[in-house]
């Protein structure tokens, strides 16, 4: 591996780690008011983190991976829906991987951890959050957000200053 794919890899773990942060803090907040307002922690759980999945999609399409997204990267188009198709797919593909390592990582090991460990739930969620975190990327990089099979131009060069062209 090129030290230049290492440092793209390292970059966009941290920008996915701060994702992460935001959502963990939507996580957490709806965990706790669904508790409060006497929700089952089970159940509260998984609200929570689809709330954070959406949180943290759209956040990863327009951050952490948005140098992936095609459709962003060609000049506007008046096909909006295939823009949008496109970036439902990935929610599609994001909820299915991730949210499923999310939801079914957080609730067996709320499971164990409240239930059977006796913690809080927040405290039992931030430990659950950790545990599921690399998984997560993993399948975001190399299936959600992977890279296009094709060279994608780059359309934030310059053009060439038509004053400078011979015969032109």
């Amino acid at each position: 591996m090129t030290r230049q794919i290492m440092w793209g890899s390292c970059v966009r773990w941290i920008k996915f780690n701060l994702v992460g942060a935001g959502g963990i803090g939507v996580q957490l907040v709806a965990l706790w008011l669904l508790t409060v307002a006497g929700v089952d922690y089970m159940l509260a759980t998984a609200l929570a983190v689809e709330a954070a999945v959406l949180h943290n999609f759209l956040w990863h399409e327009r951050f952490t991976w948005a140098d992936r997204i095609v459709e962003r990267q060609t000049p506007r188009s008046p096909d909006a829906t295939r823009r949008m198709r496109a970036s439902l797919v990935r929610l599609l593909r994001f909820n299915l991987t991730t949210g499923a390592v999310s939801i079914g990582g957080n609730l067996l090991l709320m499971r164990l951890l409240v239930g059977g460990a006796h913690l809080r739930p927040v405290i039992a969620n931030l430990i659950s959050i950790a545990g599921c975190s690399l998984v997560n990327f993993l399948v975001s990089d190399r299936w959600v957000f992977r890279a296009p099979m094709w060279p994608v131009p780059d359309l934030t060069a310059k053009a060439p200053d038509s004053r400078f062209v011979i015969g032109g």
